[in-house]
């Protein structure tokens, strides 16, 4: 039987891999790639999409030509001459780089492009917060990509576009534009503004994650510093006494019992202590992220296959049930809190996450000791263990154990096993009942829509201090996955109202912010208001945030901006479903699909066009009108905000509201566009589903044209957004959703779908 050259190539390439010892990288199904119509091909999408995210000759490299060939075809479709990657973007952007190319390149030329070896990307897969499920658990089957000379017919599609980017977009695009992670050198400077004031008390505690930190393993560079004084000095001024750092475990210490672990903890181990020592001069504990013990690949288990447990793909969980394996997690947090004995502590997640203990991912019953045991006896063991580690190497550490992804039937018995003397933390708002749209839900963690708390954390709360422990709440007061491609979202009226009510509650402490949402904003203002004694009421907390930003003549119209923001949001048609597989962080970059394209959408990473995926338990005109709701209610709060700014009376508060108003419009243009991208599908989708009349034919092309021309315009304004402001489409754990050009392509992919419909119907 005979393959395809490019197929035996491919195979060649991967069995040459197994013979280095070098990991063979995930493909999942393998399903065809998706191409872009609206390019003349593949090797004109390659160069537009790594225009400015990847060097001139390393794209050459990976399509096997000369530096000279590259250049010629991107000014053949009008992009700006190529401004050199920096050492920042590469260092920081990388996730960006392999989403962009994830259906354009095979795993190898993928690797030519980032420089990699495979050994980096299978953990980076594995490791950075869930990689490989945000790009969706399989491989495109991507043939080699080489250059040819562009034919005729390809020129004359190029002269197309570049006549598009000439006609909306030229003057734009010669000028400046802030460079792509600008805030990172922003943030890092000292701040003359704010007045680092830290606080000798580390509780209650207030922790969050930092705005820029790389995930996967922040420690092993110190270039890569995720708290530089700058971020520390901010966040002390608002208040926060606690920073929180993803780590894996087996990278920080040795192990007797497993000589495989530990290479490299003198490294990582020392930026530790640098961090720690930098972050108590501003009052700032460091807390270490406890996911354990993590899964690992099967041939390990070759020479422990006394511990194995459950298991996931090729991932089997190092049964905790095993001595051995708790001895690990506690000898190995001994070291660690011994050799950086300033450590503030660990927070745990115990069940779902990455697979750790055989009860994480609900695999126990593959475990011949798990299945013998209940879930409540080995999370509270697990615990335990990360507890004694922590106490041996420092006994006046703090252990968090959070209760995320506990089912309710276990949570009780777990609270009644846990050590004495550890935090219980609950998200705040999760299981509160919500209705939007006549459709009655709840919430499922990640909201600020809805104000919490609600009845879970209530209860765990209540079962933790029955036993004399102290509770902290998981909040998000920034943004969530409601909408994280900003900093922050303007529902002040909301967070206040949540601060206040966990005030109410005696709690004792929060969790400001998973991996999205720890810029130091006037949200972290409003956090700190609710730190004074006695604490304010939430029209005092406002008013002050509003003149400290806004000054006494303008803050009343901000106000009224944040209220209005707020009502609107109260409107967000929240599912945990549409939060993680939703087009809301890409917006109106996510591109329009004249054909179904056959792919779901996956965890926060390809929306696609799967609106079935997205709309969980909301009918698809419920969700589209939920969307509009939120949008028409953002745009007369950002009218209110533009007078605030006009009457803004100092520089310093034209510059916060100035930015202030730049990050709610780009909110709105975000709302807007999960709106028309959900009206074009489902019209799509009924011209494709039958013979419909003439009238009902007209009036579903009515509506697709008039979503792609909507489209357009919020695609062309937020292009202009995200080029004055760097932190636009960012996200810590996610990088850059979005790059400037990206929204270009909308423009030019939109045009491609009208032209499409003026012939009367959608085509590829």
């Amino acid at each position: 039987m005979s393959c395809q050259p490019w197929l035996a190539v491919a195979l060649a390439l991967c069995l040459a891999r197994i013979a280095r010892a070098e990991p063979v990288l995930p493909v999942g199904s393998a399903p065809e790639p998706l191409a872009a119509h609206h390019f003349p091909d593949r090797l004109h999408t390659f160069i537009w999409r790594n225009w400015e995210t990847a060097d001139v000759e390393r794209m050459a490299e990976v399509l096997g030509t000369s530096a000279e060939n590259v250049p010629e075809i991107a000014e053949s479709m009008g992009l700006p001459p190529h401004a050199a990657v920096t050492d920042l973007q590469r260092q920081r952007g990388y996730i960006s780089v392999i989403r962009r190319n994830w259906h354009l390149l095979n795993y190898d030329q993928l690797l030519t492009l980032l420089g990699w070896d495979a050994g980096r990307l299978a953990y980076t897969l594995k490791e950075d917060d869930f990689l490989w499920h945000k790009l969706g658990r399989l491989k495109p089957n991507c043939k080699p990509l080489r250059y040819s000379p562009p034919t005729e017919a390809a020129k004359e599609r190029c002269a197309e576009i570049k006549a598009v980017v000439e006609s909306q977009f030229r003057g734009e695009l010669t000028e400046p534009m802030q460079p792509r992670f600008a805030f990172v050198g922003e943030l890092s400077a000292p701040s003359a503004a704010t007045e680092a004031s830290p606080s000798a008390d580390p509780e209650p505690i207030r922790f969050l994650y930092s705005y820029f930190a790389v995930y996967g393993d922040p420690l092993l560079d110190p270039t890569l510093d995720p708290y530089p004084d700058g971020l520390l000095q901010r966040l002390a001024g608002l208040g926060v006494n606690g920073v929180w750092l993803h780590t894996v475990l087996r990278q920080l210490a040795p192990s007797a019992d497993f000589p495989e672990f530990g290479q490299g903890h003198e490294t990582r181990l020392a930026n530790l202590r640098r961090l720690v020592n930098r972050a108590g001069k501003y009052g700032i504990n460091v807390y270490l992220y406890m996911n354990e013990p993590r899964s690992m690949p099967a041939a390990f288990f070759e020479k422990h296959e006394d511990i194995a447990g459950a298991r996931q793909d090729d991932n089997i969980a190092m049964c905790t049930s095993t001595p051995m394996v708790r001895r690990f997690l506690t000898d190995a947090l001994a070291h660690v809190f011994s050799q950086v004995p300033d450590l503030g502590g660990v927070f745990t997640i115990t069940a779902s996450e990455n697979l750790t203990n055989c009860f994480s991912r609900g695999g126990q019953a593959q475990c011949p000791r798990c299945s013998k045991r209940k879930a409540a006896e080995v999370i509270a063991e697990v615990n335990k263990a990360i507890a004694e580690g922590v106490r041996r190497g420092n006994p006046g550490a703090r252990v968090i154990v959070w209760d995320w992804g506990w089912h309710d039937g276990w949570a009780e018995d777990i609270i009644r096993h846990l050590p004495d003397d550890v935090y219980l933390m609950s998200v705040s708002e999760w299981s509160k009942p919500i209705v939007r749209g006549g459709v009655a839900s709840t919430v499922g963690e990640y909201s600020m829509s809805a104000v919490g708390p609600g009845p879970r954390a209530r209860r765990h709360w209540e079962w933790a201090r029955q036993r004399g422990l102290k509770t902290l709440a998981k909040v998000q007061v920034n943004c969530t996955w409601e909408l994280s491609a900003v900093p922050y979202l303007p529902v002040m009226n909301l967070v206040g109202r949540h601060l206040d009510n966990l005030t109410r509650t005696g709690i004792d402490g929060a969790m400001l912010s998973w991996t999205l949402g720890g810029y130091p904003s006037p949200n972290l203002q409003l956090v700190h208001q609710f730190s004074r004694q006695p604490p304010p009421t939430v029209d005092d907390a406002l008013t002050r945030v509003a003149e400290s930003r806004f000054g006494p003549s303008a803050a009343p119209d901000a106000l009224k901006a944040w209220g209005e923001f707020s009502k609107a949001f109260s409107e967000f048609p929240f599912h945990i479903t549409y939060l993680y597989a939703g087009p809301s962080q890409l917006g109106p970059a996510n591109l329009l699909q004249p054909e179904p394209t056959g792919y779901r959408a996956t965890m926060v990473g390809f929306p696609y066009d799967d609106v079935d995926g997205w709309r969980a338990v909301y009918p698809a005109d419920v969700l589209a009108g939920q969307f509009e709701k939120v949008a028409d209610g953002w745009k007369a709060g950002l009218a209110r905000l533009r007078n605030a700014l006009d009457k803004t009376a100092t520089p310093a508060q034209r510059a916060d509201a100035a930015d202030d108003l730049r990050i709610a419009e780009a909110t709105h243009i975000h709302f807007k566009s999960v709106a028309n991208q959900v009206r074009f599908i489902v019209a799509r989708n009924a011209l494709a589903a039958g013979e419909p009349s003439n009238s009902d034919r007209s009036r579903h092309l009515a509506v697709m044209k008039a979503a792609a021309q909507e489209e357009i315009g919020l695609a062309a304004r937020l292009f202009t957004l995200t080029r004055q402001d760097a932190r636009i489409g960012y996200e810590a754990s996610n990088h850059y959703y979005y790059y400037p050009l990206d929204l270009i392509e909308k423009v030019i992919n939109c045009r491609h779908v009208l032209a499409g419909l003026e012939r009367g119907g959608p085509e590829p």
